[in-house]
């Protein structure tokens, strides 16, 4: 089964000349034979017809469509390279892209977290040792003089020939202590044979750091060495199939990370340049990338996608000054791109993405917020875990922990009022939030009511629907309605049809 789906509209096939590799799908047209599915990369080499233009502008990905730079641009073919960010290529740089850059534009992304539960520690370290939570483990002591090993990650990481893959270290130092990152590439079926070891310094840890695979298939082993004295926090190790520079998790995918070395992603896609610009954020989802792609290259408007890749399967969207001002600014920033203002936006999520959703639109005047599932007072949420949701949903307390640094009565009235604070602040006159919700939600069943309670009077707009069950139940019915929300806004607030 081909991993790449590539098109090529012209007159002399690349495919034939230059040859591909045997996971690229390669479909050469002289004349457009259109299809029912997205290509993952198109290379277009002659003048196009507008219907031809109007063809690739609804299956060709974002930052994947390739026109030749001796080609004059008819209208049709400038929207098009607008709307899909296309770039042009010279003919003599074909043969080099498609043996070193077509395998980037792989279909189907993957990104991991190893938490610190799957790192194990050296008998060798003889300091201090405690975890908290899933959030981080702290190591505190004597490292030595030399470095060795202190920390490793159980399960191996595999990696096929000619595949590269990012690693990311969340951690942090106090004290005189020096770390260094090891990656050890075993032989197929053995754990003792080494084919390849990279090492990277923390001067390298500044950044994401890739191990190409030139050789056979093979798993690969991570390790930690230290010295010194002092205090080693370790959040977590994310590893990500690399596009090597060409965008985080898909093509054009952008990463934001702060000082305190935590991560936001965002993917904006232009869609066809008109209003709105709809915002989704992610829910939670343990393996790391972007949610809602299909569903919202659907919409045909502009839309930008945010993942939080932070804790198990997401911290929310809150974090630092920094941490927010990166949503806002990737918000902000695609709008500017298109030409429109701040009211011109749609901000949605399910489940988790429903707090990002409401929190940033205090910071956002969005005219409209569709969510669906909504979690808002999330101190009250981490609290429910003890008794009414034991073992259900144990991230609720990791953030609790993350955001407070207490798991307390005090910590959880915090974080509740962290959120309703900015809402009460916030003018919401002329605007409209849509919220399905669930009736005998587990996890905060006073989500709706108090978003009632608190918008009373604000000139805002409300328009709910409750379905029966808890939490996790009927997301079908939920995400119906969203869906059903969203196509409605749409049509009366943009005269979509």
């Amino acid at each position: 089964m081909a991993s790449i789906r590539a098109l090529q509209l012209g007159r002399d096939d690349y495919a034939q000349r230059y040859g591909v590799g045997e996971d690229v799908k390669w479909c050469f047209e002289p004349e457009l034979d259109p299809a029912d599915f997205e290509y993952d990369i198109a290379f277009v080499s002659r003048l196009l017809t507008d219907d031809e233009a109007a063809y690739l502008a609804g299956h060709v990905r974002a930052y994947c469509l390739f026109v030749r730079d001796d080609l004059a641009l008819t209208d049709a073919m400038a929207y098009l390279m607008k709307s899909r960010r296309g770039a042009r290529y010279a003919e003599a740089d074909v043969p080099g892209f498609l043996a070193h850059d077509l395998r980037n534009y792989f279909a189907k992304p993957y990104g991991e977290k190893f938490n610190p539960h799957m790192m194990a520690v050296s008998s060798l370290f003889k300091g201090s040792v405690h975890w908290l939570g899933y959030t981080e483990a702290i190591l505190e002591g004597s490292f030595g003089d030399t470095m060795s090993q202190t920390v490793f990650w159980r399960g191996n990481i595999p990696i096929e020939q000619g595949q590269a893959i990012d690693l990311w270290l969340e951690y942090q130092t106090e004290g005189a202590v020096e770390i260094e990152l090891v990656v050890r590439q075993f032989r197929q079926g053995s754990v003792s044979a080494i084919q390849k070891t990279w090492t990277f310094s923390e001067a390298d840890l500044a950044h994401v750091v890739t191990i190409e695979n030139d050789a056979a298939a093979g798993p690969v082993f991570v390790s930690l060495n230290a010295r010194g004295t002092g205090m080693l926090r370790v959040v977590a190790l994310h590893d990500r199939h690399s596009r090597r520079g060409r965008g985080a998790f898909v093509p054009g995918g952008e990463r934001w990370v702060t000082r305190d070395r935590e991560e936001l992603f965002t993917f904006f896609d232009p869609g066809d340049l008109k209003p709105p610009l709809a915002v989704y954020f992610s829910g939670y989802k343990t393996m790391e990338g972007f949610e809602g792609y299909r569903m919202m290259r659907r919409m045909g408007c502009p839309f930008l996608l945010v993942s939080d890749a932070r804790l198990e399967g997401g911290a929310f969207y809150l974090g630092d000054d920094e941490y927010e001002r990166n949503v806002c600014a990737a918000i902000k920033g695609a709008c500017r791109d298109l030409g429109f203002s701040t009211d011109q936006v749609i901000l949605s999520g399910l489940s988790m993405g429903t707090f990002g959703s409401l929190y940033f639109g205090t910071k956002i005047p969005a005219r409209d917020i569709i969510v669906g599932k909504p979690l808002l007072s999330l101190g009250t949420m981490a609290a429910l875990e003890r008794l009414e949701r034991p073992g259900v949903f144990p991230t609720s307390l990791d953030l609790l922990w993350k955001t407070c640094g207490s798991l307390g009565g005090e910590a959880v009235e915090r974080l509740d009022e962290r959120f309703w604070r900015l809402f009460d602040g916030t003018d919401w006159s002329g605007r409209a939030i849509w919220a399905a919700y669930m009736i005998e939600d587990d996890y905060d069943g006073t989500a709706y009511p108090r978003l009632l309670e608190h918008v009373k009077g604000k000139g805002a707009k409300v328009v709910g629907k409750g379905l029966h069950g808890r939490h996790n139940d009927d997301t079908r019915g939920i995400v119906s309605w969203f869906l059903g929300q969203y196509a409605r806004v749409l049509r009366d607030g943009y005269g979509r049809g």
